[in-house]
């Protein structure tokens, strides 16, 4: 169990990374702009690494905690796309982003996993969503696979261009 201090800091830190991004974070002003000191987040997190995962692992549970509000059932593909394109969340998608990206070019690095593991979750949460005679047949993986990149595709051109207008219409 975390303490508050390493709660407190790790929140910080996430709330740095969400502006900053965290690809290239490095620890020394990642400290000055929480108010603490790179021994204590070494302290804390083990390592740059440990931090870099307990950061992933925070943003995950903030996406995942966003998807399971989104609920199931028909019009989830349009209740998952408006919660995606909500402005407020492109900081969070952004980072997302980042990590999902490096964790495909740095396997082994902190961000392993990052990339499936999220797949998976949004798999899950549109398998949530299909008719049960259909959850676990080969069709049911395929469409919600197809919904996914859909999904997936549209957020990368939203991220992009910021042309919310367009990509909301290609998807509607």
């Amino acid at each position: 169990m975390p303490s508050a201090r390493e709660t407190e800091l790790l929140e910080a830190a996430y709330r740095y990374v969400l502006t900053h991004g965290l690809a290239d974070v490095s620890l020394r002003p990642l400290a000055a702009a929480i108010g603490s000191s790179t021994r204590v987040l070494l302290y804390l997190f083990g390592s740059k690494d440990g931090l870099v995962r307990a950061l992933l692992a925070r943003a995950r549970a903030d996406e995942l905690a966003s998807l399971a509000d989104i609920g199931t059932g028909p019009g989830v593909m349009a209740r998952l796309w408006e919660w995606l394109a909500t402005p407020a969340h492109r900081p969070l998608l952004t980072l997302w982003l980042e990590a999902y990206a490096r964790s495909l070019v740095e396997p082994d690095g902190p961000w392993a996993g990052f990339a499936r593991a999220t797949v998976e979750d949004w798999l899950e949460v549109l398998k949530a969503s299909q008719p049960v005679e259909v959850r676990d047949t080969p069709e049911g993986l395929a469409s919600r696979t197809r919904e996914l990149a859909l999904l997936r595709g549209a957020l990368l051109d939203l991220l992009a261009t910021g042309d919310e207008e367009r990509v909301s219409a290609a998807l509607a």
